[in-house]
């Protein structure tokens, strides 16, 4: 995957994955699957996925830390010089989600990172008296926010706001309709848009200009990692590189997200929860439910973006990373886990599937129907049924 610069590639990197439990059996993401350890979602994302940049943001958790460790001393792994852990062609970056909640408002998710292990446990050993059980993921940090945030750029590391639109533990949906009322906006590497937002629906918001882009999956279970990812620019997959890119400087750069069409996303319009109706109107002003009348309403992602934007409209800036909706795989109707299994013998990973490998080769292996759809799926041509409420959007049946 080469770029017209002649010491830069491009690489595929998702920088958000959970870890269900550790390798002895310790919970970490309540939430998150058994099998969602480090050394499972390293090989996940080096052999099946395809992906050679991952972020694994529950690296706080002592117990992790010796997963981590037990690598290292296996020589499974090698620590970067440059910061990061090597494993095959994949490069795993140590990450935190971490809540804060200022005084009189509501509860935001932060994606912290740092590029060795060393840093990250001496972090812990920060957070251990201001969190209540730090072996968890996404705990509350009982210090103010900005002191968090000089906290972790004085160790080297940096802050990236999660999921920044969701209506739950996001900073404008559930915090503040500005980051200046939260956070330091120069200390802040990029952002995380989520899965129901994409850059154009951010484009209403005029702060968010400066900042570099990311999409993400937030992945609970091994095959949502890669639901989102982003296409990097880099020299190689390392933490130094990856802070270039998000900087843009000496040619680096994140040149494409890849998300979910935001339809797609569970949160992307309100939804009356007195009667389970996913208000997709026009109108996104919604104070009461068109269907039922009820006010009992979570407010979506984008009636959220226009109701706080300083815009008329949305504008994207030119230095913004192209968005590319992608359709996962998985939402493919009638690509089951047999097919799924069929194509990976013959291509490889999941990326080279979703952007790679030609029509006639698909059909070959899946008939002419799923092909189509995975060529349509790159092309943005799928019919889609709106998300909202918890959720999830999907793809309408032909």
């Amino acid at each position: 995957m080469m770029t017209n610069h002649p010491n830069l590639d491009m690489y595929y990197g998702d920088l958000h994955i959970h870890i269900g439990r550790t390798e002895q059996g310790a919970p970490v993401k309540i939430s998150g699957s058994r099998d969602l350890t480090f050394a499972n979602i390293a090989r996940e994302a080096a052999e099946r996925k395809g992906i050679q940049l991952v972020g694994i943001i529950d690296c706080h958790s002592p117990g992790v830390q010796d997963d981590i460790l037990t690598c290292l001393e296996q020589g499974e792994m090698q620590e970067l010089p440059d910061g990061g852990i090597s494993y095959r062609n994949t490069t795993i970056l140590l990450g935190s989600e971490l809540e804060i909640r200022e005084p009189g408002m509501g509860p935001a998710h932060l994606l912290t990172f740092f590029p060795y292990l060393e840093t990250m446990q001496s972090f812990t050993q920060w957070l251990k008296v201001r969190m209540k059980n730090v072996n968890l993921s996404s705990q509350r940090v009982y210090a103010p926010a900005k002191e968090l945030q000089k906290e972790v750029y004085a160790r080297g590391g940096m802050i990236i706001p999660a999921h920044i639109f969701t209506p739950h533990r996001s900073i404008y949906g559930s915090c503040a309709p500005r980051i200046g009322d939260v956070l330091d906006p120069d200390l802040i590497s990029a952002v995380e848009l989520g899965l129901s937002a994409d850059s154009e629906m951010a484009g209403w918001i005029s702060e968010l200009d400066r900042y570099t882009f990311l999409t993400n999956s937030d992945a609970h279970s091994l095959k949502k990692i890669g639901r989102e990812y982003n296409k990097l620019v880099l020299a190689e997959p390392t933490y130094g590189e990856f802070v270039k890119a998000l900087a843009c400087t000496d040619g680096r750069k994140v040149e494409g997200n890849f998300g979910l069409n935001p339809r797609l996303g569970k949160y992307h319009r309100t939804y009356c929860s007195s009667c389970n109706y996913i208000i997709d109107e026009a109108n996104v002003s919604v104070e009461h439910c068109p269907y039922c009348g009820k006010t009992k309403l979570v407010r979506g992602v984008l009636d959220r973006i226009v109701s706080i934007g300083d815009r008329s409209a949305p504008q994207v800036p030119e230095n913004r990373p192209l968005y590319h909706y992608q359709v996962p795989l998985e939402f493919i109707p009638g690509l089951g886990p047999a097919k799924l299994e069929l194509l990976l013998g013959s291509f490889g990973t999941e990326m080279n599937i979703l952007h790679q490998v030609s029509y006639q080769d698909l059909s070959h292996v899946v008939g002419d129907d799923l092909a189509s759809k995975i060529c349509d799926a790159r092309e943005g041509k799928l019919q889609l049924e709106t998300g909202g409420g918890g959720i999830y959007g999907k793809v309408a049946k032909s």
